[in-house]
């Protein structure tokens, strides 16, 4: 897993997360999650790569818990179990990729 917290002052908006995941050859899409709502344990055949716009995200990969802010990014191998669940009281928005392995 790979976690890059997003260093400058200012976060891109949803426009701009989507261009920084196209320039790498990807077809990002947006997810909203609600407030509290949990994604249970899963994996993919794929690579996840989820950049968060709005809201927190609170991850559990493999046991290690880690919380994601706007402008936050998460790649998640292929074939790993993870779950999350959304924090705080606004919803969090994700623009999310898949890279092929």
């Amino acid at each position: 897993m790979l976690i890059t917290r997003w260093q400058a002052p200012l976060t891109p908006n949803r426009t701009q997360a989507m261009i920084i995941l196209e320039s790498e050859g990807l077809e990002p899409c947006e997810e909203v999650y609600e407030p509290k709502k949990k994604i249970q344990e899963h994996r993919h055949p794929f690579c996840e790569v989820r950049l968060i716009v709005e809201g927190e995200l609170l991850f559990n990969i493999s046991g290690n818990q880690f919380l994601l802010r706007p402008g936050d990014r998460v790649e998640i191998p292929a074939n790993t179990k993870h779950s999350h669940i959304a924090q705080g009281d606004q919803p969090c928005v994700c623009i999310c990729a898949q890279r092929a392995i």
